[in-house]
């Protein structure tokens, strides 16, 4: 890129970071769905009960069979990215979830839901290591690539806050808007708004370049060829683990236990004698889409304090450790206390847990384009991101399943809310220490 160093952004400078912004902001959007709408869509196209086991059963398939596929098609997306560039396969992962997203909207069986979430998962999972290395390879002035990787991904949490703005909106005209297979399920239509990231993108899209040394390796024939195996050679072979590893607890605190609230909270909705069912639904799920505003706007502030700290804090031990060490106090005990009984506590608790949590996500987009050289800079991103955190991360869903089955409570909610505090306390304890063997980047990046 030109006028790297100068203090302004050039025009395409700016593009490249609204398209990512974007990106990031539609991928966190399309995944925070799934604790919005599961439990309606199950209750209706099972139907299914809540706490039954057929209930029971279906959760646990959306919630990791599309993290499993997402993390299977992530991977060779990732090696995709080295092979063919960053930004096609950005362009097409993105257009992938959007349209996936909008034919979800419209499924009449919990199978059709299940396959269009797992296309918009593996959408998700591709897009996020195409993004992260593009930019890296945009932006190669050490302090201004930080803060454009740091700030971009901030919006990831916007798009967080966008969905619960969106649920909370659609919570009050879904009624008025036009109906679907019959009715006017608030579910449907957030899955539909997930078509939104498409329209900016195919009109920006012309005017996107790819990476400079990417290409212009490849032009000349040095580009070496991606490796899977190359990641577990002794000069990355820790690097691979360690980082899988966190990854995969980063992500287990937000799926098995942050993910999980949106069930939960209903129980802490007060009964409401005379009011119509379906005001009532109205009401629920207006709750827990306020909830999840409040927990998204901790992870928006969470993500902006990584941004601030990233080129502040040299050592990446000691950055991450600003985040893990306070989480593996708060997070179990929201899930201990106000989730089970205080639900105006509950909502300042899951702002901290959401600040604690989602500022690690924003770490690794900063972390592993500095640890990996460009020709295995998309497979290494996407080993950490798909295998370590889609894959096994986000089986701490299921983790928390089979711990609310043993815990003390009087509810489903009550024992799924304990499930997930011991989900918290477990991947947190494990994040914190692997950190003391995530290796430090090397000073000055490597061009191999």
């Amino acid at each position: 890129m030109t006028n790297e160093t100068s203090s302004r952004l050039t025009s395409v400078q700016w593009l490249i970071c609204i398209i990512a912004a974007i990106g990031f902001a539609f991928d966190t959007y399309e995944l925070l769905m799934l604790p919005l709408i599961i439990r309606p869509a199950i209750e209706q196209l099972g139907p299914f009960q809540f706490g039954s086991p057929d209930f029971t059963r279906w959760r646990d398939l959306m919630f990791y069979v599309p993290a499993v596929c997402g993390g299977i098609f992530g991977l060779l997306g990732g090696y995709l990215t080295d092979r063919l560039g960053r930004r096609r396969i950005l362009t097409w992962s993105i257009l992938l979830y959007a349209f996936s997203a909008l034919a979800a909207g419209f499924s009449t069986s919990l199978p059709m839901l299940l396959f269009f979430r797992t296309t918009t998962f593996i959408g998700v999972c591709v897009e996020f290591v195409a993004a992260v290395a593009w930019l890296a390879e945009l932006f190669t002035e050490p302090k201004r690539r930080e803060n454009v990787i740091g700030w971009t991904q901030a919006f990831s949490s916007l798009g967080g806050f966008m969905v619960s703005l969106m649920a909370l909106l659609i919570a009050k005209i879904a009624l008025s808007l036009p109906a679907i297979h019959g009715g006017h399920d608030n579910w449907r239509y957030l899955l539909i708004s997930g078509i939104i990231p498409a329209i900016p993108l195919i009109v920006i899209r012309p005017f996107l370049p790819e990476s400079p040394v990417w290409q212009e390796r490849r032009a000349a024939g040095t580009l070496k060829r991606p490796s899977l195996a190359a990641l577990f050679q002794p000069e990355y072979r820790k690097t691979t683990i360690i980082t899988a590893i966190m990854f995969a607890c980063s992500l287990g605190a937000a799926f098995g236990a942050i993910q999980q609230l949106p069930q939960i909270v209903p129980a802490l909705v007060p009964p409401t004698p005379g009011m119509p069912p379906p005001q009532r639904a109205q009401l629920v799920q207006g709750t827990v889409a306020g909830v999840q505003t409040m927990q998204e706007l901790g992870g928006l502030i969470g993500r902006m304090l990584l941004a601030f700290l990233a080129v502040r804090i040299a050592s990446r031990r000691n950055l991450i450790r600003v985040f893990l060490l306070p989480g593996l106090v708060i997070v179990p005990l929201v899930f201990l206390f106000p989730a089970v009984s205080d639900l105006a506590l509950l909502r300042w608790g899951i702002f901290f847990a959401g600040l604690f949590t989602v500022a690690q996500l924003s770490f690794w987009g900063n972390y592993l384009p500095r640890v990996y050289p460009v020709h295995l800079r998309g497979t290494g991103e996407s080993f950490a991101a798909n295998i370590g955190g889609r894959m096994i991360g986000t089986s701490a869903a299921l983790l928390t399943t089979q711990f609310a089955a043993a815990m003390p409570g009087t509810t489903p909610a009550t024992k799924l809310s304990y499930g997930a505090a011991a989900v918290a306390l477990l991947v947190y304890a494990i994040a914190v220490v692997a950190s003391f063997w995530l290796p430090e980047p090397p000073e000055k990046d490597s061009a191999e």
